[in-house]
């Protein structure tokens, strides 16, 4: 991010310059086992692979006697900061994040290795608002400055000749803060509306408010990345068989979500439950299902567009992309399925 805070620019420094050196926590020898595989995910629908992946066993079944170590976050850039300061290893995280984690380290510190989903994302409003020019001195939020969501808006805003500021202003106020405070704050209406990913769109709508935009109507095709699965260079170097083994347990996560999809759906209430403490509710999971796609390919051509939105917003500086993916695990695991290899940029 353009004027990243210190704190960040420090812990992204500390990575690119750590790479190559002894890890910590779950890294070991060079070549020999990790002890324990950190993983960060979202308790959102988006990140149903890691999600089921963990609720099923799924993924802790495919490391064997790797430890299966996890840790929830609500939005891209804390997960990166966790990343960065080798808190994890790897994580489920949306495109933005990833670029700019990228572009902060001029592409050292992590690298894509699967897609995970699309769709999800919706701008819910109050019932009054009927279009962009309704959001004029409105309150709008988003779960954290920079974030795939907050840069979403941002842009979308600035494409209907609306302005916003990182601080707050402009003709609609953007206001970054944890989902589910959202949820909260809007049904004190405290804001006007939130660009969110699912459950907390659907749970908008049923606290009253309407979708405006579906974020699936402004792509090509109606398919843009939400989520994917990136690890931390240095670990995919110590440990390519660990990564593998994620990888393979993501591929048979993506599968179990598409031939039970019942199933999945009870995996994701049971396991939020778990972190928040109440399953989410089976009906809102069925109603946000339909707009999502899980699936292996990271979208690459979206992730692109979505650096390009971010630096037109003045979120980003402009950034090469080359070196973010590396699917050779993916496509070796998806080969040996009998499944079409997916690309990068």
């Amino acid at each position: 991010m353009k004027r990243a805070p210190r704190a960040l620019a420090a812990l992204v420094a500390l990575a690119a310059a750590s790479l190559g050196l002894a890890g910590c926590g779950g890294d070991d020898a060079q070549g020999a086992a990790p002890t324990s595989l950190r993983l960060g995910y979202f308790p959102n629908i988006t990140h149903a692979p890691a999600l089921v992946g963990i609720e099923k066993g799924i993924i802790q079944q495919q490391l064997g006697d790797i430890k299966l170590d996890t840790k929830t976050f609500n939005a891209g850039p804390a997960a990166i900061e966790a990343l960065f300061s080798g808190a994890i290893d790897a994580t489920y995280i949306g495109p933005n994040p990833a670029i700019n984690a990228h572009a902060q380290s001029k592409g050292v510190a992590i690298r894509i290795v699967a897609g995970g989903a699309s769709g999800g994302v919706a701008l819910v409003v109050k019932p009054g608002i009927n279009g962009p020019q309704d959001l004029k001195g409105k309150k709008i939020a988003t779960p954290q400055l920079g974030n795939t969501q907050d840069v979403a808006v941002r842009y979308w805003l600035k494409q209907n000749g609306l302005s916003t500021t990182k601080e707050g202003g402009g003709d609609v106020k953007i206001i970054p803060q944890e989902n589910a405070q959202t949820v909260e704050t809007f049904g004190a209406n405290q804001i006007d509306g939130a660009w969110v990913p699912e459950p907390f769109a659907s749970r908008l709508v049923s606290a009253g408010g309407k979708v405006l935009v579906d974020e699936r109507d402004l792509w090509p095709d109606k398919k843009f990345v939400i989520t994917h699965l990136i690890v931390r260079t240095e670990f995919l170097q110590k440990h390519p068989d660990a990564v593998r083994k994620l990888v393979e347990a993501h591929v048979s996560s993506t599968e179990f979500i598409k031939t039970k999809p019942d199933e999945a759906q009870q995996a994701v209430s049971d396991h939020i439950g778990k972190i928040s403490g109440k399953p989410l509710d089976l009906k809102l999971i069925k109603q946000a299902w339909p707009t999502l796609e899980f699936l292996n390919d990271p979208i690459a051509s979206s992730l692109k567009s979505g650096a390009d939105h971010a630096i037109e917003i003045g979120l980003l500086e402009k950034v090469d992309l080359k070196g973010i993916y590396d699917l050779t695990i993916l496509n070796e695991v998806l080969k040996a399925k009998g499944q079409p290899e997916v690309k990068g940029l």
